[in-house]
């Protein structure tokens, strides 16, 4: 759970590293949430409205730790604009958070699993 709200605190926060498990960890209980909030919605009869709201509320901190993602695998953020192509987009991207984060410092700053970066 702390994943989640590691990634929460980091509300804007574009720049750095993400390691796989914290994006992983966070999409997990992120859809977890999505799930409640539907059936929450569905048991009121307020269908859109609390899962909008939610998605709203997540919408940064899931840009963030997406980028943060692409920059751990050496790649820009601006790769996230690949979704929009149909099919080809979102399956590139999903190979790319999945693929190990370089070993070594890049351009976005420090290994995450290193030792010197905040241990989770």
């Amino acid at each position: 759970m702390h994943w989640y709200l590691d990634v929460l605190k980091k509300y804007a926060v574009f720049s750095g590293r993400a390691r796989r498990k914290e994006y992983w960890m966070y999409a997990l209980f992120n859809y977890i949430a999505i799930i409640v909030a539907v059936v929450l919605d569905a048991g009121l009869g307020t269908l859109p409205i609390i899962t909008a709201l939610y998605g709203l509320a997540v919408l940064l901190p899931s840009l963030g730790v997406s980028i943060r993602r692409l920059h751990d695998t050496g790649r820009s953020g601006w790769w996230l604009l690949f979704a929009i192509i149909p099919l080809v987009g979102p399956i590139t991207l999903l190979v790319f958070t999945c693929l190990e984060g370089d070993r070594s410092d890049n351009a976005h700053g420090p290994d995450p699993k290193s030792a010197y970066a905040p241990a989770h």
